[in-house]
């Protein structure tokens, strides 16, 4: 049996706060043209508000549980629905419930969340 490990940091002390990277399996070269774009565009409007990092190594669940381990308390996922609604997924860390959040309400949402 697997157990899960995370750290419980305070949202503004874990490091980084917020965790940006697109959907893609491991090995899939598609996203390149497709997410990557897409998920530089999100990390660009991220960056000037918050501590943030970016993530295309491994499959989704693989990243969630590093940045898990961690303590990152949010994770920002870019997938193909992103590219038709522009929105993308919210994880939260520690219910690891997921919201979709529209591009253009992402940082007020996430100051929100961080209560800033």
């Amino acid at each position: 049996m697997m157990t899960k490990t995370e750290t419980r940091a305070a949202a503004m002390t874990a490091p980084p706060g917020i965790v940006d990277g697109p959907l893609v399996a491991a090995g899939e070269v598609t996203f390149l043209d497709t997410l990557l774009p897409k998920a530089e565009q999100v990390l660009a409007r991220l960056q000037p508000h918050f501590m943030c990092d970016y993530d295309i190594t491994q499959a989704i669940g693989k990243r969630y549980r590093r940045q898990d381990e961690i303590g990152t308390p949010y994770c920002v996922t870019i997938d193909f629905d992103s590219l038709e609604d522009d929105a993308v997924t919210v994880r939260e860390r520690d219910s690891m419930e997921q919201e979709r959040v529209a591009t253009d309400e992402l940082v007020s949402y996430l100051t929100e969340q961080l209560a800033l």
